[in-house]
């Protein structure tokens, strides 16, 4: 919520979706509504992170979204730099920027700059380069759902690679060369404990495979070849490193 405040935005409205939650949550919320009238909340039970950001789309009156999970804040000033740019973009717009990655001691780790994001690099599998790190690096029209749907109910853990699978397909999509967003990857989070055990890395590819099947034959023949290419060169490397060595 201080993020969000601290953004001194006035077109800005911060839906907050609690799930049912009997901490002192709801109160806290509560008073912070109470002073600031761009707050809106509801509290009750759900089916999961997906379905509450579902709601909170539905809840949602302005015409772009963006998400700030828990522990994760944005840069100062970025809520008032990207209305601008998505008033002026082609319709629906994907507006991604780069992304702070901070770990347990506040030490930065990386800096996620996903310049090359497109479907084609996604599905080689280009993370790195090609996906948007956290939700509070990128900001879109709200009408993209419109196109892509919802959040997929039910997905506890890659919910925003489906997002962005089906987004660079249906959305005009824009790179800024600008930090928009910071996030913690924090011991203990699901991320960083499915992150750990290798189960990651295997969603992701599981993903990839299915956005691969969707594709019409000349990209996946364009993807076999690639991969084909790169093993052998890989390959041809090794051996080159061999023969120098002797």
């Amino acid at each position: 919520m201080k993020s969000v405040i601290e953004q001194v935005c006035d077109a800005v409205e911060h839906v907050i979706v609690d799930g049912g939650s009997t901490d002192g949550t709801c109160e806290l919320i509560q008073r912070y509504a109470e002073q600031y009238p761009h707050i809106r909340w509801s509290s009750g039970r759900d089916e999961g992170q997906s379905d509450a950001m579902n709601k909170g789309i539905k809840a949602a009156v302005g015409d772009f979204v963006g998400f700030l999970n828990v522990d994760d804040y944005y840069e100062p000033g970025v809520l008032c730099e990207v209305l601008p740019m998505l008033r002026s973009s082609p319709e629906p717009t994907l507006l991604v920027g780069n992304c702070n990655i901070w770990d347990d001691h506040g030490q930065l780790i990386s800096v996620s700059r996903p310049a090359a994001i497109s479907l084609l690099n996604l599905l080689k599998g280009r993370y790195e380069e090609a996906f948007p790190m956290n939700s509070s690096a990128y900001f879109y029209h709200r009408s993209l759902h419109d196109r892509i749907g919802l959040y997929e109910v039910g997905e506890a853990y890659a919910m925003d690679v489906h997002f962005v699978f089906k987004a660079v397909q249906k959305a005009n999509v824009s790179y800024i060369d600008r930090t928009f967003g910071n996030y913690r990857y924090l011991q203990g989070t699901r991320t960083f404990e499915d992150v750990q055990s290798g189960m990651n890395s295997v969603r992701v590819r599981s993903i990839t495979d299915h956005y691969r099947k969707q594709q019409p034959i000349y990209i996946r023949t364009h993807l076999s070849f690639a991969e084909t290419w790169a093993r052998l060169w890989s390959v041809a490397r090794g051996a080159y490193a061999r023969v120098r060595k002797r």
